[in-house]
């Protein structure tokens, strides 16, 4: 029979998991729209020249989420170590791949007659739309999920590294060195296969639109640090101090080694 604490914890990983895989897959299904941070900040545009390329801060809508998905992460870093990141990062591929193929299926579906014509009067071919929103190419659906892998399992190596010469002093360093890290990896590996793999970009049209990718999520990472200590505020209080802390040393006793 479970104990009180340990139906708390299972609580706990339960809404942890679901809040994580939630705003991973939000990400993935926003991340058609590409917006400019400028003109959303009011401001001019950056006009960056890397490499010969000017270029913008025009995002994909899946980066405002994604800040969240970090945060998550290291949160159910710290209190269940490797193995609790590694269990929902696989869980979370394994469910966004699905979604696409379920989307994929969906626009496929031969559309009604008088749905499809519901905004013919504004110029507008609805089923077309549908199907171009949610139909993303399968080079940037395997370049998405493998970056994503990569950057978990990048992110709970470093995070416990860290953790291991800080004790359980410096949140902020293992929290943020972490992420800052695995997005830097990530940055690159997705627009490595989706557009260089996959695509006609050039390695150096890779690089340069990583640097700009990479410099919003590098900012996004410090500011939301914040972030994790009120995440470990409320668990404190949920689980209590010395419980929370306890289920914290035994995750990073249990998350030695990169696998």
């Amino acid at each position: 029979m479970n104990t009180p604490l340990t139906e708390k914890k299972n609580r706990l990983f339960i809404f942890l998991s679901g809040f994580f895989l939630t705003n991973a897959l939000v990400a993935e299904m926003v991340g058609t729209k590409i917006f400019s941070l400028e003109k959303t900040l009011g401001l001019n545009a950056a006009n960056l020249n890397l490499f010969g390329y000017t270029l913008d801060f025009n995002l994909t809508a899946g980066v405002v989420i994604w800040p969240f998905v970090f945060v998550t992460t290291d949160i159910i870093n710290e209190y269940f170590g490797k193995e609790g990141v590694r269990r929902i990062s696989l869980l979370t591929a394994g469910f966004i791949a699905f979604a696409f193929f379920i989307i994929a299926a969906a626009t496929l579906l031969p559309p009604a007659p008088f749905w499809q014509n519901l905004y013919k009067d504004e110029g507008l071919d609805i089923n077309l739309a549908f199907s171009t929103i949610f139909r993303q190419g399968l080079g940037i659906i395997i370049g998405s999920l493998t970056a994503f892998l990569i950057g978990q399992f990048l992110d709970v190596y470093v995070f416990q590294r860290l953790r291991r010469l800080t004790g359980a002093k410096m949140l902020w360093l293992r929290a943020t060195g972490s992420t800052l890290f695995s997005q830097l990896i990530d940055s690159f590996v997705v627009l490595f296969i989706a557009f260089y793999v996959f695509g006609k970009w050039s390695i150096l049209q890779v690089i340069s639109v990583g640097i700009v990718n990479y410099l919003f999520k590098f900012v996004a990472a410090i500011a939301m640090t914040p972030l994790v200590y009120l995440g470990h505020f409320f668990i404190d209080r949920y689980l209590g101090k010395a419980a929370a802390e306890k289920l914290s040393e035994e995750a990073a006793e249990k998350s030695r080694g990169f696998f």
